[in-house]
């Protein structure tokens, strides 16, 4: 969906159009999920800050701004609910447990191959600080602009292209020496 389209039906959740907030709902849940189970490694807490997610934008929606997208609005609210929560845990470190992801691939050798990749990238993505993957996660996974990143996460965008040519290195470096053999077969 794209943001103009979320951008109106934004508009009509602030006139409270339940079925523009389905729409968002349905729009923005996945990703918005993952993104919390990642930072929580706990499904139902993950659930409870979904849910308070999306009340907030149902009662907020007046709120918005229009200074960034729909999507890294709504983004910036699930991180600081989850930075919440650590605050109040006083946790202080990010889970490194990503969930498996599972290949469609036509044929089974492009599905053990795809398997071998998945679990380099994940070994490697387990070696960055947790500020690192953060980024790469909204950037990659979630297809945001260092701009909207930075929104999300209240940070200046240039710390964000650091932290991402820095994450990028890591995962490079991580990535070859796994594939060459150099790496910890552990996994």
């Amino acid at each position: 969906m794209t943001d103009a389209q979320l951008r109106a039906l934004l508009t009509r959740i602030v006139a409270k159009d339940k079925i523009a907030f389905k729409q968002v709902y349905e729009a923005l849940e996945r990703p918005l999920f993952r993104f919390i189970h990642l930072k929580l490694n706990d499904p139902f807490q993950a659930s409870d800050i979904l849910h308070d997610v999306f009340m907030e934008v149902w009662n907020k929606a007046d709120r918005y701004q229009g200074r960034s997208t729909v999507k890294s609005w709504v983004f910036g609210i699930a991180h600081n609910k989850t930075m919440d929560v650590f605050r109040k845990s006083s946790r202080l470190v990010v889970t490194d447990t990503f969930p498996d992801v599972e290949d469609e691939g036509p044929t089974g050798e492009s599905c053990v191959l795809a398997a071998q990749e998945a679990a380099h990238v994940k070994a490697c993505l387990g070696t960055l600080k947790p500020q690192q993957k953060e980024v790469i996660e909204l950037a990659f996974y979630e297809d945001m602009s260092y701009r909207d990143i930075g929104t999300v996460l209240n940070i200046p965008e240039g710390t964000i292209k650091t932290r991402i040519f820095h994450a990028k290195q890591l995962l490079l470096r991580c990535l070859t020496d796994r594939i060459q053999g150099k790496g910890s077969r552990h996994d």
